[in-house]
């Protein structure tokens, strides 16, 4: 008897460790949509420091070059679990009936973006009579560009500007170049690279201090109604990823991943970027100031939307949780951050 028991606890130690693995919960597969942008950062870091993994999800990243309504379309019809993305597509949607819920925002809840020109265009005054470049009209990058030409004074109509729609971000830069448009906005980093090609920066819009909702994992209600316990895994991996990305000590990995994925070839560029980086919401809740400046725009074009309560879109109540719980304050606290 004592030789098998002995003979047990042998194999035990040697293949218990198989049996646990082979018996653990495997991982919630899902499929995120994201744009390329630098405010996607936490999704990418926590892709590859493996944060996703560690909190019980195998995600498959799909990147959309037109955000809007494609990745919309595409979370309606289930072909995506998570659309990470901002407010403006999502208040337009849900203004037509479809039922989704904003989880998160991550980035700064204010325009970061910088007016960039020609190189003969040196002042805002100066856009007036020319061509800038969107993505696409009613966009989250159009309604940037509205809200940027408000705070600095100019009326499309009035001013004689006309805004062109390019296509997908990746075009922008191509398009100013070339010359068919004669200014656009674009994130630090890109903005950095294109001064060094001789294009003016014309405004900084990050001083202007311009409420706007930043970007963060939406769902439908019916996913979240039948799977809140893996969008309580994704939130948490995201904070998670977030105290690392905002950690200084992590600073050579963000830039990295930076310029990896916005194909920044500059490291000052990419430092450019990095420095709107450290100011994104430490606590991820949703602006209802900055949605609510993306509902009169829209509202503009279609008066369904300003019926809506931009409240009743929102659902922090895993951020909420996570916060009230001490979670967040411990990470910080972990990941050295201020």
């Amino acid at each position: 008897m004592v030789n098998i028991l002995a003979v047990a606890f042998a194999i035990f130690l040697i293949f218990g460790d198989t049996v646990k693995a082979y018996s653990a919960e495997p991982p919630f597969k899902i499929v995120i949509g994201h744009p390329v942008a630098q405010r996607v950062i936490p999704l990418l870091i926590a892709q590859e420091q493996r944060f996703f993994a560690k909190h019980g999800i195998d995600p498959l990243l799909v990147v959309f070059f037109r955000p809007g309504p494609t990745m919309i379309a595409s979370l309606v019809s289930g072909e995506l679990q998570i659309a990470y993305i901002n407010s403006t597509p999502v208040i337009g949607a849900v203004a037509q009936g479809t039922d989704l819920k904003i989880l998160a925002s991550f980035t700064a809840d204010r325009l970061y973006f910088k007016v960039v020109a020609r190189p003969d265009i040196k002042k805002p005054e100066e856009l007036r009579g020319k061509r800038v470049g969107v993505t696409n009209i009613g966009a989250g990058l159009w309604m940037n560009t509205m809200l940027a030409f408000e705070q600095l004074g100019l009326d499309p109509q009035r001013d004689n500007i006309k805004i062109l729609a390019v296509g997908d971000q990746a075009s922008l830069p191509v398009a100013l170049e070339a010359g068919a448009i004669d200014a656009a906005i674009f994130d630090p980093g890109l903005a950095a690279q294109l001064r060094a090609k001789g294009f003016s920066i014309v405004a900084d819009l990050s001083r202007l201090d311009v409420p706007f909702p930043g970007i963060g994992p939406t769902v439908t209600a019916t996913y979240l109604r039948t799977h809140p316990e893996v969008v309580e895994k994704l939130v948490t991996a995201l904070v998670e990823s977030l105290a690392f990305t905002l950690s200084p000590r992590n600073k050579s990995t963000v830039l990295k991943t930076l310029m990896k994925h916005l194909r920044i070839t500059d490291l000052a560029a990419a430092e450019e970027s990095y420095q709107e980086i450290v100011l994104f919401n430490r606590k991820p809740y949703p602006s209802t100031k900055g949605m609510r400046s993306v509902q009169r725009l829209l509202a503009l074009q279609n008066p369904k939307v300003g019926n809506l309560k931009v409240e009743d879109i929102i659902e922090d109540r895993f951020v909420r949780k996570l916060d009230q719980s001490g979670f967040i304050d411990r990470l910080y606290a972990t990941y050295e951050v201020k």
